[in-house]
């Protein structure tokens, strides 16, 4: 692999079979994928300075290994992406678990049998678990909108409980939205656990990646077909239109692996699409250790969502200093240098979206992959997975 910063002044499109636009996931695991399986020759264009997208972690200065653009912990229930990523990383099997902050009160999310107790006493929360159990069954997953839509007067406090303290004020937080206004399949991410398992995430595989997501990519993209060119805007070179792909002024043959969001790519000429983005506030502490788990959630209190300690999620030693990161969501502008995180869905933005993606959908050799080419809210082993089953279908194509 050649890492170059900018494009040189004779880059020629030509001498490659395929050109990723970004070095996130998405564009990592086609340009590996190909370049393993078809010996395409590939040319990575990163709009940023590094590697790795969202993913990118690097040690501060005072020595603690930090997600530069907020904490990422990798968890998934499909083994192709897992034994995938294996390839290039080991995970070290570390299991999420977060605490939310509800008045003071460090309890569980999400809510789970712990929590009952500590909410409403010993005795009375289990009471109030056992008929959740015969309800919802044990060791179930729960939407917070069942819980509402149980229709039982023996679990309504639970449940205004639950949506008052644990969803409702860190809902209009993080989306600026009450949560029957955020789409299902945003919502549905967070259950209560009827049980006692305090994991964030049961996925049978997670962890972190042993000496950091950066070191991934970096293993993934050393390849002799792949040249990743940093600080380069891809529209500084490519465009679309008239049912072909243009770049550095002549028509492409290869593919092309788009990943960034559609509709920068036609200068935002239908409106931009919404998303959320965060305000990253990173404190160095004097300290071993700030909190006692890796995030805590504040669910009733402060502007911020949460707290996330990086040592307690790597397992980095390192004593007498730790780092923590206070994350505050806000409205995203484009063109602000602000990082699109979220996409806002609805039948109105996803109708727009459908507008963009309309435009390239005729072009063969085009393809819009990943969280903001598809505008979609993606974990990571999702954004693998749909980069894989490209792959697979270019391969099959050639």
């Amino acid at each position: 692999m050649a890492i170059k910063h900018d494009l040189p002044v004779d880059f020629d499109a030509s001498r490659y079979d395929m050109i990723v636009v970004g070095a996130g996931y998405a564009g990592s695991v086609v340009a590996r994928s190909l370049a393993d399986r078809r010996g395409m020759r590939v040319a990575v264009l990163e709009r940023r300075p590094h590697i790795a997208g969202n993913a990118y972690d690097l040690l501060d200065d005072a020595g603690v290994l930090i997600h530069l653009y907020g904490p990422h912990i990798f968890h998934t229930y499909d083994q192709r992406v897992f034994d995938y990523l294996e390839r290039f990383t080991h995970f070290d099997g570390y299991q999420h678990r977060v605490l939310a902050n509800v008045h003071g009160t460090l309890m569980p999310v999400p809510f789970n049998h712990t929590s009952l107790k500590l909410a409403f006493g010993q005795e009375r929360g289990e009471r109030l678990y056992r008929r959740l159990v015969e309800t919802f069954g044990e060791n179930k997953k729960v939407r917070i909108l069942q819980l509402r839509e149980a229709n039982d007067p023996e679990l309504e406090e639970v449940a205004d409980y639950v949506y008052e303290n644990i969803f409702l004020h860190y809902t209009l937080k993080q989306w600026g939205q009450t949560p029957d206004q955020v789409d299902p399949s945003v919502t549905g991410r967070v259950p209560v656990m009827v049980g006692d398992d305090d994991r964030y995430f049961q996925s049978p595989w997670q962890g972190m990646p042993q000496g950091g997501y950066t070191k991934l990519f970096e293993r993934m993209l050393d390849h002799e077909l792949i040249d990743v060119f940093l600080d380069v805007d891809a529209r500084s070179v490519l465009s679309v239109g008239d049912g072909r792909v243009v770049v550095g002024g002549k028509p492409y043959e290869g593919e092309v692996i788009y990943t960034g969001p559609l509709d920068e790519l036609f200068g935002l000429d239908l409106g931009a699409l919404p998303y959320r983005s965060l305000d990253l506030k990173f404190e160095t502490l004097h300290q071993d250790q700030f909190q006692p788990a890796a995030t805590v959630n504040y669910t009733t209190s402060e502007d911020f969502t949460r707290i996330t300690e990086f040592k307690l999620m790597t397992g980095q030693k390192i004593d007498g200093v730790t780092t923590i990161l206070k994350e505050y969501p806000q409205a995203y502008v484009p063109g602000s240098g602000q990082t699109p995180y979220y996409a806002i869905l609805s039948d109105e933005n996803r109708s727009l979206y459908q507008r963009y993606l309309d435009r390239v959908s005729g072009i063969a050799n085009f393809h819009a992959v990943g969280r903001l080419a598809e505008y979609r809210y993606y974990d990571m082993d999702g954004v693998v997975a749909s980069a894989l089953d490209l792959a697979d279908e270019i391969a099959k194509a050639h």
